[in-house]
């Protein structure tokens, strides 16, 4: 899919679920430090969306966390006990989510028609009004109240959980 046909899927799903969004364009965003100098002026909690496979390669994760917050990967397997966790291939972001490297988001749920992917959301999450995603293309920023995120979720019927993604001291 393009990166045209991946933001309409999104958008024509949110509205057709009735959940209200606003689209801020921007030049695509590779990393944190250069989203944040789009993000500013957005009244949203902004995410790192992060793909990882367990070990077996038989398990994938979006681990989904505030933008600003330190992750260490070792904290997190250690919460998952699946062993060592390494970052998806483009291939299996194509074939679980349906995005490329830098789309990664959660609104690639809706090509994982067979719920395969597990969901970690920082817990920090809870507290947003707003939360903001890339449409699955990451030169757009979708903004939607956090209890629309979790209709979306519930709608999408993968599993999720909360966790604290901040590393242990």
């Amino acid at each position: 899919m393009t990166r045209e046909e991946n933001r309409k899927k999104v958008l024509d799903f949110l509205a057709a679920n009735g959940i209200e969004y606003e689209i801020y364009e921007h030049p695509p965003l590779d990393t944190i430090e250069i989203a944040l100098k789009y993000w500013k002026d957005i009244d949203a909690m902004h995410c790192k969306n992060l793909f990882f496979r367990n070990h077996k390669g038989n398990r994938h994760y979006l681990v989904i966390i505030k933008d600003t917050t330190p992750f260490d990967i070792h904290s997190l397997e250690k919460q998952l006990k699946q062993g060592k966790l390494t970052f998806g291939s483009e291939k299996r972001l194509e074939k679980y989510l349906g995005v490329k490297p830098g789309s990664v988001s959660p609104f690639g749920l809706l090509n994982d028609t067979e719920h395969h992917v597990h969901l970690f959301l920082d817990k920090q999450l809870k507290n947003a009004d707003k939360i903001s995603f890339h449409p699955n293309d990451n030169t757009a920023s979708v903004v939607i109240r956090y209890e629309d995120f979790l209709k979306f979720l519930h709608i999408m019927g993968n599993n999720y959980e909360y966790i604290d993604p901040t590393p242990e001291k």
